[in-house]
């Protein structure tokens, strides 16, 4: 049986998003523990040209948040990349997972060929709906949470691999 695109979107967000709020609560327990100022490591990023912890959360979201609705052909929210300490992340996440939850495989399936645009700073990109999951969608929302995971190992966070891949 083939996985459809509501399989392949939603639930892999879903446990990468959720394993990504873990490891922002162990950062969190981690700065308490160590007596370290937590928006050190929320503005630590792993070289001076990448984004830093925060926006990797933010970006991982938003990349999946956009991607349910595009695929869904819903009406795509914009929130504010206002997020400051780790109660902040976790709250875009939990929001994000919301938002997420509330589309059904119904509205998503079938999405294989819808055309996605994207409007980027270096001109629009077109994709179909499987190629704009599978090759765009799941690779950011992969690479976001993985380096804000790599941030926070960095700095001494004791999480592992588990961590990052959350409820199972």
């Amino acid at each position: 049986m083939p996985i459809s695109m509501y399989q392949a979107s939603v639930p892999l967000f879903r446990s990468l998003l959720g394993g990504l709020s873990g490891v922002l609560e162990k950062g969190a327990a981690f700065a308490a523990a160590k007596g370290v100022d937590p928006s050190v490591l929320i503005n630590d990023r792993l070289a001076p040209d990448m984004f830093p912890l925060s926006r990797q959360v933010q970006i991982a979201c938003d990349m999946a948040k956009g991607g349910a609705a595009r695929l869904a052909g819903a009406e795509l929210p914009s929130w504010e990349d206002n997020e400051t300490t780790f109660a902040d992340l976790k709250a875009r996440i939990a929001k994000t997972l919301a938002f997420i939850d509330g589309f059904t495989p119904e509205q998503i399936d079938g999405s294989e060929a819808r055309e996605i645009v994207l409007a980027m700073r270096s001109g629009e990109l077109r994709f179909t709906g499987q190629r704009y999951l599978i090759g765009f969608v799941i690779p950011n929302v992969s690479f976001h949470c993985a380096t804000a995971y790599n941030i926070l190992r960095h700095n001494g966070v004791d999480v592992g691999k588990r961590d990052f891949l959350g409820e199972f």
